[in-house]
């Protein structure tokens, strides 16, 4: 087994940083370019933002195939093929000449996107020591933050200077050099054990872990969580747009430095779950999430950073802690079956992603920044209320079989 400080650790934990950047990068690439894309193609807000969100609902569904997929077959391989589909479908995005043509085809790059996140923590769990498998979910996911700031970046900068098309060029380029190098840099798997892919045997699974309260619960707060967090970035886009900030696409991707307060919550999770309980850090994250929104509320353009780099810390401590514990608690089930523990954690997460607009936008239509804050408390409250059930409950948990 892998163990933390050791040179496989470093090199395994690097591959799937980078493999990580490449996913989320081609996630939220469009994430800035919303107000451009609803002007170039003459569309509301809702319509451009589903340029995002078919992507995340496509992906949360597919991650239901892929995990029971890679419990049968294999994680490394199948990792590789479906980030080969990502560098194929960025690079055709870049002919996509109609609003139905970019959003098909983002529909297909999201079945590609699922394949490493299915796969990532179930590697980690089989592959690495129990202390070192926790901390190295953190790096993990503060790739997915990293992924998340370079692809908004990159969408903003490339959008403003060489436009959609040549965004996507771009984005196909540096998505090969990830996929060669996560090729490389990953090890084998040589804890792996296959198991007989049944569609019965796959249903039981997903019904055993959505029966198990500690594992449910936690999939709501995963769920709830981006629901917000991630489409708070969209509408704060329109915003930021619009008089009196007025700012180009480049600045708005520029906002999405924010996001570095996220790779670095999520690389001390794995530090403070072994000091603190999991659910006391979901809890704490939640609590971040919650100040920070009603900071923005002020809305000047320093309390809107602000306040986004406090939700950002607090949603990625209390994913990256989410995320370990449905690994810890799918480890001590009778079901040896993480990855399908693991997808249905991140399919709650990105059909969050994805049906949060369609929370949010009524308010968002009404009452502007200050209605979607207002709408967003409702559910941090919800979320901070599941996060103390498990905390209450946490002592009756048997560290034998749940």
């Amino acid at each position: 087994m892998i163990q933390t400080g050791s040179k496989i650790f470093w090199r395994a934990n690097l591959a799937l940083l980078i493999g990580s950047f490449m996913v989320f990068a081609n996630v939220y690439v469009t994430q800035p370019l919303l107000p451009m894309i609803a002007s170039k193609f003459a569309i509301s807000s809702l319509e451009a933002n589903a340029s995002f969100t078919i992507t995340t609902f496509i992906l949360g569904l597919s991650l239901l195939i892929y995990g029971p997929l890679s419990d049968a077959l294999g994680r490394k391989w199948l990792m590789l093929v479906t980030m080969l589909g990502i560098v194929i479908t960025t690079f055709t995005l870049a002919f996509a000449s109609q609003y139905q043509d970019l959003l098909i085809l983002r529909g297909v790059q999201g079945f590609f996107l699922a394949g490493l996140p299915a796969m990532a923590i179930a590697y980690l769990a089989e592959e690495y020591q129990s202390d070192a498998m926790t901390i190295a979910v953190g790096l993990y996911i503060a790739g997915n933050s990293l992924g998340g700031i370079g692809g908004r970046l990159l969408g903003g900068f490339l959008g403003e200077w060489q436009g959609l098309s040549n965004t996507f060029f771009i984005m196909a380029g540096i998505s090969s050099i990830c996929l060669i190098s996560f090729a490389y840099l990953l090890p084998n798997s040589q804890h792996f054990s296959a198991k007989t892919l049944n569609i019965k045997t796959v249903l039981s699974n997903f019904k055993h872990h959505l029966a198990n309260r500690y594992l449910l619960i936690t999939y709501l707060i995963g769920g709830l969580s981006f629901f917000i967090f991630i489409n708070q970035y969209s509408y704060i886009t329109f915003v930021l747009e619009s008089a009196p900030y007025s700012l180009s696409s480049k600045l708005i991707g520029m906002l999405f430095l924010t996001y570095l307060a996220g790779t670095c919550a999520s690389s001390l999770s794995g530090k403070l779950a072994l000091k603190y309980s999991q659910p006391t850090c979901m809890m704490l994250g939640t609590s971040f999430l919650i100040l920070g929104s009603l900071i923005t509320l002020e809305l000047s353009l320093f309390a809107i950073i602000f306040g986004l780099t406090m939700n950002s810390f607090g949603f990625f401590l209390t994913h990256s802690t989410a995320s370990a514990w449905v690994s810890k608690q799918a480890n001590r089930s009778k079901v040896k079956a993480n990855a399908s523990a693991s997808a249905l954690y991140l399919t709650f997460y990105y059909m969050g992603a994805s049906f949060g607009s369609f929370y949010l936008d009524p308010f968002w239509q009404t009452y502007g920044w200050n209605g979607v804050v207002m709408a967003s408390l409702f559910a941090l409250i919800v979320i901070f209320l599941l996060g103390l059930s498990l905390f209450k409950t946490r002592s009756e948990i048997n560290p034998q079989v749940i």
